[in-house]
Parts: structure tokens; C-alpha cells; sequence
């Protein structure tokens, strides 16, 4: 039996060490995991995003320095500590991505949208979660590279690729061109911010607001409820409209074709008053003009102004329901209408044509053949 322990011991010894220390290293970072559940203050979040993946990597370290310490044979040793190393640069990979998130989320935490004047969070908050986007995507290819990379089989391709690089590299960019496209595009929203989070855009005809910024495509939420998808490199390749770019400020028109008769003071004093009964109007702009005139009507331009695009469109409506209720009651003969001018009396009959007199008709050299002397 003391032959046998001593036998046993070497392997025993180092490996019961790692497990015992692995697992009480594990039990107690998800200890500190499940304690910070749900509590919001800083050192609880740092907590929470580095002790689950580090519960699984420290135990992973200490399989490995105990194997290495055994008298196993160095195939089985050159296995289990390639095993453990790829177990452990998934680990590290996790914890960079979940601190990328953590990073985020703090700082969108701290730029808040659902205030008054949201552009600068809205820039924020749109450069954030591109460039997060694209550094998680970046730290994952990066993990698995490095995991490929310890495959001799996956080493000895790069080198065979390595030597057809011209070639490889050829077809490689024509099959890759949309993702870096995307990727390159993604980079250019974030840096130069053609478009932000919750702008307000025309695209393709629709009207809608950005809702989601992805590394690849763009969510824009229509007024109807619709989702448009748009590939980000077409915001850079085409152009578009951005009703939020600078400010959320907007003016509206609302046009009304009257009649010549329409008492234009008495129009820009009701504008007036509605504009000043209304809280969507935010005290700008309340302008009333005659832009155009037709053979029956004028057409007359109401112009306010609003915080947004959402109370400029209610406040246009609202405008042109009250003005055309105002005109019907007040002042009826300016709406529109059709002048026609009915005879009383027939008409009396025409004289027949009279004959010009000879004295007073071409000599005939116009109209005849020109005379011949004899």
C-alpha cells in the first residue's frame, strides 16, 4: 500500500492541491456574483462583470501549473495544458467582452435620452455603442485566433496561405467587401455621426427615427410601427435627411387655398391666438403669407415653429383644423369657389354681313391676276 501511495502521490498531491484551491477560488467568486445581484453602485458592477469568468480561469491556471508539476508523459502533459490554455484565452476573451459591455453601460447610464435636449447624449450614446460594437467584435476574432493559431494543423494553413498570399488575399478582400465595408462605415458613423440614436431621418421616401445602430445595419423605426433595416454603408453612400442633426427644433407649413375676399389680417391674428393657446408651439415662429395666387383662389402659407418633429406635425394639424373652423364660422365667402356668369337675356340675332362697298375694295392686284396691257 506505501508503494502504491508513493507511487499515486505525485500526481495526487498537485492535482488534489489545484482542485481544492480551484474550487474554493470558484465557490467564492460566484458567491460575490450572487451578492451583487442586483444592487447598482459601482463596486457591485465592477464585481459582477469580472468574477464570473475569473470563477472559471484561475481554477483552469492552477490545472495547469498542477499538471505541469506531474510525471505525466509529455504527449499526455502537451495535451491537457492545450486543453487548459484554450480554456483559459476563452476565459480571458469573455472577461474583455464583458468589460467592454460594462464600459458602455455606464456610460450610457450616465448620458441619459429621456431628457428635454438630448443631442449631446444622443451623440454619445450613438459613438459608444458603435465603437463597442466594433471592439467586441474585434476582441472575439481576436480570442479566436489566438485558439486557432495553437492547432499546428491551423499554423501550417497559415503558412500555406501565407505563400499564395497574392491570390488568397485577392479573393479574400472581394469576399470580405461587405463586411469591412460595414466595418469601415461603422467607424465613420461613429467618428463623423451622420446619423445619432433617436434622430429623426427621411429615408427612402419613409419617415421614421433611428432605433438601433448595429455593426452591420441600421434599424429605422417607422411612424407606422414598421422596422426599415438599411446596411450602414448606405448612409454613406447615398444621401438622406436628417431632421435632427443640428437641434430637434422644426418649423411646419400648413397650406389653405382661399378666396380672393379672405381677410388676410384677420388669418395671421387667429394664427396668432391658436399659436399662443397651444403648448406644442415653442414661441419661434407664427407667420402668416400669401405665397401664390391662381385664376379663383390665393394660396396662403402658415408657418410655426416646434421643439420637435412629432409636435410640429400635431401642431400643423392642429392649425389647419382650427383655421378652416374659423373661416367657415366667421368668414365664409373666403373658402373656395366656382364663379360662373349665367346670361338673363338670349341674345339678340346678328345682322347679316353687309357688303363692302367697291369704292372700298382692293383695285384687284392682291387677290386677281395682274393686268395685261393690250
Amino acid at each position: 500500500m506505501k508503494a502504491d501511495w508513493n507511487i499515486i502521490a505525485p500526481y495526487a498531491v498537485p492535482l488534489g492541491i489545484a482542485l481544492f484551491a480551484g474550487f474554493a477560488v470558484w465557490s467564492l467568486l460566484l458567491w460575490l456574483f450572487h451578492r451583487t445581484q442586483g444592487r447598482d453602485y459601482r463596486r457591485a458592477r465592477i464585481v459582477r462583470v469580472f468574477s464570473l469568468p475569473l470563477a472559471f480561469a484561475i481554477p483552469l491556471l492552477f490545472l495547469n501549473i498542477a499538471i505541469a508539476a506531474t510525471p505525466l508523459p509529455g504527449e499526455a502533459v502537451a495535451i491537457a495544458e492545450h486543453a487548459l490554455r484554450v480554456g483559459v484565452v476563452g476565459c480571458v476573451t469573455w472577461l474583455l467582452v464583458r468589460g467592454v459591455a460594462a464600459g458602455e453601460l455606464a456610460i450610457l447610464r450616465s448620458h441619459p435620452m429621456e431628457v428635454a435636449d438630448n443631442l449631446q447624449a444622443r451623440r454619445i450614446q450613438t459613438q459608444t455603442r458603435v465603437l463597442s460594437r466594433v471592439l467586441m467584435g474585434a476582441i472575439i476574432l481576436l480570442g479566436v485566433s489566438i485558439v486557432l493559431l495553437t492547432f499546428p494543423q491551423v499554423r501550417q494553413i497559415g503558412k500555406t496561405l501565407l505563400a499564395s498570399a497574392g491570390i488568397v488575399g485577392l479573393v479574400a478582400g472581394i469576399a470580405a467587401k461587405p463586411v469591412f465595408g460595414n466595418l469601415i462605415a461603422g467607424l465613420q458613423i461613429a467618428l463623423t455621426q451622420p446619423i445619432r440614436l433617436d434622430d429623426v431621418v427621411i429615408v427612402e421616401g419613409e419617415w421614421g427615427r433611428i432605433e438601433e445602430i448595429g455593426s452591420s445595419y441600421v434599424v429605422v423605426r417607422i411612424w407606422d410601427e414598421r422596422r426599415m433595416v438599411v446596411p450602414l454603408v448606405w448612409f454613406i453612400e447615398n444621401p438622406f435627411q436628417n431632421w435632427t442633426r443640428r437641434s430637434a427644433d422644426l418649423l411646419g407649413t400648413a397650406f389653405l387655398w382661399l378666396d380672393y375676399r379672405t381677410p388676410i389680417a384677420e388669418v395671421r391674428a387667429e394664427l396668432e391666438r391658436i399659436c399662443r393657446s397651444e403648448p406644442l408651439w415653442d414661441g419661434r415662429v407664427c407667420v402668416t403669407q400669401v405665397t401664390d395666387t391662381a385664376e379663383s383662389t390665393i394660396q396662403v402659407r402658415l408657418l410655426v415653429s416646434a421643439r420637435n418633429s412629432g409636435d410640429a406635425f400635431d401642431l400643423r394639424c392642429l392649425v389647419r383644423e382650427r383655421m378652416i373652423d374659423f373661416l367657415t364660422r366667421k368668414h365664409p365667402q373666403s373658402l373656395p369657389r366656382l364663379r360662373a356668369e349665367i346670361a338673363s337675356e338670349p341674345e339678340p340675332p346678328r345682322p347679316p354681313p353687309r357688303l363692302v362697298p367697291e369704292s372700298m375694295r382692293s383695285p384687284g392686284a392682291e387677290d386677281g391676276e395682274p393686268a395685261i396691257g393690250s
